[in-house]
């Protein structure tokens, strides 16, 4: 171990060093992969031990069938109910070096949304492939999906797991092909209330269930106040929440102060699921069938 790759570790514990030393010396590389940031990343001939660092792609993992071969994950990791077992490295924005690196992983995945550059070049330093994934859109999941499957050796299951979403996708395109889109609010939280812009995997799902999103107009998460809902007169509201203790009664109650609101006059105001709609992970569809199914429930009886 030379002094270089000590200094990377901040100077470490001896027994979190020979741990390294030891995953460096019993890795075989079979070749380089091109990840989706493009770096070339040495690819391991089989990965028995693989760190996630974020949720989506925990789910991924899991969906292909490699959840045995998850050693690490990142905080928030609760799907399927067996990734909450699994030794946690931190949280997406900010994971734990030393803790992935004592977990001797032979690939580490991440993602170019969230996580941060340094640990992904400190980790490659360190001689720990990284193969950063960087999905933008529903196609671009299915890519995810399939390139995830490629470097984890679980090709076949991978490939028919982004044929049963692309499926999927196009049947919910189908249905509410020349359908009039209704105009969509969605709200994330009460205080302050926030809703999903330009840019989000949120505004790309309400799009492909044929709706029109509120929000559009402003990228990423805006604020949104009383006035600007007044004025858009959504005639359907879907709100979701990550905050502990969030109640959906409570929340829709907020919304009968404004009964000139369409969706309030027409009780169309509805709770999802925030897991099914921001995590570029297969369940992203399940989130894509349920807001079709909201927004037009007469084509989904």
């Amino acid at each position: 171990m030379t002094p270089c790759l000590f200094s990377k570790l901040g100077g470490k514990s001896a027994p979190l060093l020979l741990s390294l030393l030891i995953l460096l010396s019993t890795v075989g590389y079979c070749g380089t992969v091109t990840d989706e940031a493009g770096r070339l990343v040495a690819v391991p001939e089989y990965c028995k031990r693989i760190v996630s660092l974020a949720p989506s792609i925990t789910e991924i993992l899991f969906a292909l069938g490699a959840g045995n071969r998850v050693v690490g994950v990142s905080q928030f990791s609760n799907y399927p109910v067996q990734a909450r077992k699994v030794a946690k490295v931190g949280s997406y924005v900010y994971p734990n070096l030393e803790r992935i690196v004592a977990l001797q992983p032979d690939l580490v995945i991440g993602t170019r949304d969230g996580n941060p550059k340094v640990l992904v070049e400190r980790l490659s330093e360190l001689g720990i492939p990284v193969f950063v994934t960087d999905p933008k859109n529903l196609e671009e999941i299915t890519v995810t999906v399939t390139n995830i499957g490629r470097v984890i050796g679980a090709e076949e299951a991978a490939s028919s797991l982004a044929r049963q979403m692309t499926r999927r996708i196009h049947q919910v395109e189908a249905r509410v092909c020349g359908e009039p889109r209704p105009k969509v609010f969605f709200q994330i939280g009460i205080e302050p209330v926030i809703s999903a812009g330009r840019g989000t995997f949120i505004d790309v799902l309400i799009r492909k269930a044929g709706g029109l999103n509120i929000a559009a107009s402003s990228s990423g998460y805006p604020r949104f106040n009383i006035e600007r809902v007044l004025v858009a007169q959504p005639q359907v509201i879907i709100i979701t929440s990550m905050a502990r203790g969030f109640s959906f009664e409570k929340a829709k109650q907020f919304w009968q102060q404004w009964p000139q609101i369409p969706a309030v006059k027409h009780k169309l105001i509805y709770p999802i699921d925030s897991d099914i709609c921001d995590r570029p992970s297969p369940r992203i569809v399940d989130g894509l069938e349920t807001l079709a199914r909201i927004i037009h429930p007469e084509r989904f009886p």
